[in-house]
């Protein structure tokens, strides 16, 4: 079998899946797991094989007109270059372990055969996105993603949360993605075609008119979707929705996919030195502010959207400063520890009860409880704070090395300015990353107070998942950085020894600060009377999860709703928490300048609609319903009546006669 037919099946295979599933939910409920898990495995084993195949080599490119246009031509076209079967591997890698994961953790939602092919839809797009060569069929894939998560994020629609924030997410989306639409069609009018390989001929020979506004236009529609400022605020509202769909958008689609089509289409954007400054600036923002925001968050989910927010910011740095390599490396790298993170986060809900960090922290031995989530989830943190040898410390650091190769001008890629914004927001992002880990680690794990609550084990499919994704989160960065050159244009992966000595240790800063600053806390909190623990009610990890949801004000339970004395993200913020921890009010603000003037303009539409314009459409009825009412009291049958008003008139007529004739 061809490498192309392979290319073929790996988004395929979901896709049928996920017809299937559909079409069995509820006649043959029994083969609703395995049309989730069946087709997500083999699809990873063939984008194995593809990855493989490809080697690093030159790109695989296959191409069929999809229809005659008539103008620019739309083919369904295959582009597969090292990048491409990489992205595959972790797109079905983390789709398998979330598919196995939900058959234990959604084993009681009766809305489950729906759910399970919606994720297998969702896996299908992300991976047409990966392999397409055609910009419009990446469309295709691109938008079927976005509806696929407003249903997903909106799964429990019992709660107005899962409502609100399904709507929101499909709406701050498509705001970007409207101008990203508007970009592809300039972009295909300069080089004449939507053929990735096409365009970027174009753009290596000069041919684009416009690459500011194209970079731009397109830049809108990645910042939507891969919730960049100022279009991330969708993103820790999704948290409404099950914990392996957070796990799925964070780690491998949806987020991904904004950061993986600048890489594809890179030279578009290195065409203008403004863009890049702007991507800059918009990396720069967004991992820092949203790490500031994950330090002040009670919420367990909410702290993982904002550090996923965060490391994106750290991939659109890198592809600000012209390097695609370390960027998809940490795409690679974060896919893994965050999947991981999110599941493990699933367990933790389950045995907490809770959501809140603040309730965590008042319960004693929850590590205890489970000891599989507290280990591979401390293996995570570890690798999202970038503490060697985890691989999110190879990662981190080929980006911070690439910006720090600008900013000395060994690389020409990008303005000098671009390479000092991102090492200047990275490094000081780094120290805030592991200070929210660490302190993400404390509460959740050393809390004191009452015995946690014991619901007993995990299904087993949710353990394993979450040790297969703990080989990953250890290994990867070393493995690629030793193995996987070929797959990266042949670049070097190792991090600088300037950026590893000053990354690791303003990260070993952060979290020692950190863990002082909660040592501190705790011996106040230990003066004041905690109270007790209110424990879940038994039941499927899916339930406690809705029910946390329905019940967050924004924490869960009334021992949560007063501040936290043993929280040391508020002695670290001081004054700044509560701006923090309301993401810099940032929503308010879009309220204020976009939601109200839109609601009152309708209100005004709505007020001339009715006051004015059915005040016409009634008046224009009325008039022909008096006429008609005069008339039809003027016919009385009365035959003297009629020859009466006909000599009237007659009388009436020559009189006008006689008056216009004697004015004459």
């Amino acid at each position: 079998m061809t490498t192309t037919t392979l290319a073929v099946l790996v988004p395929l295979l979901p896709f049928l899946g996920a017809v299937a599933g559909l079409l069995l939910g509820r006649t043959a409920p029994g083969f609703v797991r395995p049309l989730a898990v069946l087709p997500a495995l083999t699809a990873l084993v063939l984008a194995a094989l593809v990855a493989v195949r490809q080697g690093g080599d030159a790109a695989v490119d296959a191409a069929t007109e999809l229809t005659p246009t008539g103008s620019v031509p739309i083919e369904l076209a295959l582009h597969i270059d090292g990048f491409a079967a990489l992205v595959a591997v972790l797109v079905a890698l983390v789709a398998s372990c979330v598919q196995i994961y939900s058959t234990g953790y959604l084993r009681d939602d009766p809305r489950y055969p729906s759910y399970a092919a919606l994720v297998s839809l969702f896996t299908s797009a992300m991976l047409l996105v990966v392999y397409s060569g055609d910009l419009m069929v990446l469309l295709v894939g691109w938008e079927v993603m976005g509806i696929c998560s407003y249903f997903l994020v909106g799964h429990y629609w019992e709660t107005p949360q899962a409502r609100a924030a399904s709507l929101k997410a499909f709406l701050v989306t498509k705001l970007g993605d409207v101008p990203f639409l508007i970009g592809l069609f300039a972009l295909a009018t300069d080089a004449g075609s939507f053929r990735i390989t096409r365009i970027l001929g174009t753009v290596a020979s000069g041919g684009l008119d416009h690459p500011t506004l194209i970079a731009l236009l397109l830049l809108a529609g990645v910042a939507g979707k891969s919730a960049q400022f100022p279009l991330h605020t969708w993103l820790p509202d999704a948290m409404a929705g099950p914990t392996p769909v957070s796990a799925l958008i964070h780690a491998a689609t949806m987020v991904a996919a904004g950061v993986y089509f600048i890489a594809r289409l890179l030279p578009v954007f290195e065409a203008s030195q403004a863009a890049m400054v702007v991507m800059a600036v918009m990396a720069a923002v967004t991992m820092a502010g949203s790490a500031l925001a994950a330090l002040a968050q009670d919420d367990i989910k909410r702290v993982l959207a904002y550090s996923t927010i965060g490391q994106l910011g750290y991939m659109t740095g890198a592809l600000a400063v012209g390097d695609r390599g370390a960027a998809v490396f940490h795409l690679l790298s974060h896919g893994a520890f965050k999947a991981l993170l999110f599941l493990a986060a699933g367990v933790i809900i389950h045995a907490a009860g809770t959501n809140s960090l603040a309730a965590m922290s008042r319960m004693r031995n929850l590590r205890d409880r489970i000891p599989d989530a507290y280990w591979t989830m401390t293996v995570a943190l570890l690798a999202l704070a970038a503490i060697p040898p985890f691989s999110g410390f190879f990662s981190k650091e080929a980006v911070l090395g690439v910006a720090e190769h600008v900013v000395t001008g060994h690389t020409e890629h990008a303005p000098a300015a671009a390479g000092w914004i991102v090492l200047v927001a990275g490094l000081v992002t780094a120290v805030l990353t592991a200070a929210y880990a660490m302190r993400l680690w404390l509460l959740a794990f050393r809390g004191r107070g009452a015995e946690a609550p014991d619901h007993g084990r995990q299904p087993l499919t949710m353990t394993v998942v979450l040790w297969v994704l703990a080989v990953p989160s250890l290994a990867l960065g070393g493995f690629a950085f030793r193995v996987l050159p070929d797959w990266f244009d042949g670049r070097d992966l190792g991090p600088t020894l300037t950026t590893a000595v000053l990354g690791t240790g303003l990260a070993l800063a952060g979290g020692i600060v950190t863990y002082a600053a909660w040592r501190h806390t705790t011996a106040l909190a230990a003066r004041i009377p905690l109270g007790a623990v209110a424990a879940h009610p038994e039941g499927d990890a899916a339930r406690v999860e809705a029910e946390a949801i329905a019940t967050h004000e924004p924490a869960y339970g009334d021992i949560a709703h007063a501040p936290d004395p043993a929280d040391p993200g508020r002695l670290l913020l001081g004054p700044l928490h509560r701006h923090a921890a309301a993401g810099f009010h940032l929503d308010a603000a879009y309220t204020a300048l976009f939601v109200r003037p839109v609601q009152a303009g309708a209100s005004l539409v709505r007020f001339l609609d009715r006051e004015v314009v059915e005040t016409y459409v009634r008046g224009a009825g009325a008039l022909p319903r008096w006429l008609g009412t005069a008339v039809r009291r003027s016919q009385t049958g009365n035959v003297q009546t009629y020859v009466s008003a006909l000599l009237a008139g007659t009388v009436v007529l020559a009189v006008a006669v006689v008056l216009v004739a004697t004015g004459a």
